[in-house]
């Protein structure tokens, strides 16, 4: 995770709530001042804080440390289709059926 990365999407969802770094430095107890060189990249918050962040924003974890989540659709289509592979006809109209 890139810290650049990530200070630029904690900036995104501070302005999406329309919060200045001074309101949410105050809602997570730090300065206001921290709160910049962590939108800037050039600090990267602890566990707790980072957590606390996740909290005020009311955003995704997931989201701020990483930009594209794969939802694992494809796993399961994969095990899906090879389960369907070894099936008998019948049993594909059955579990066709019961889908």
């Amino acid at each position: 995770m890139q810290r650049e990365a990530l200070g630029k999407r904690i900036r995104e969802a501070r302005k999406q709530k329309s919060l200045t770094q001074q309101q949410l430095a105050e809602m997570l107890g730090i300065t206001d001042v921290y709160v910049s060189e962590i939108e800037r990249g050039n600090k990267m918050p602890s566990i707790p804080l980072f957590i606390a962040i996740v909290e005020v924003l009311d955003i995704s974890a997931d989201y701020l440390l990483r930009d594209n989540i794969s939802s694992g659709k494809p796993y399961i289509y994969n095990e899906f289709t090879e389960r369907l592979d070894r099936l008998t006809p019948k049993q594909r109209k059955a579990a066709l059926d019961l889908l």
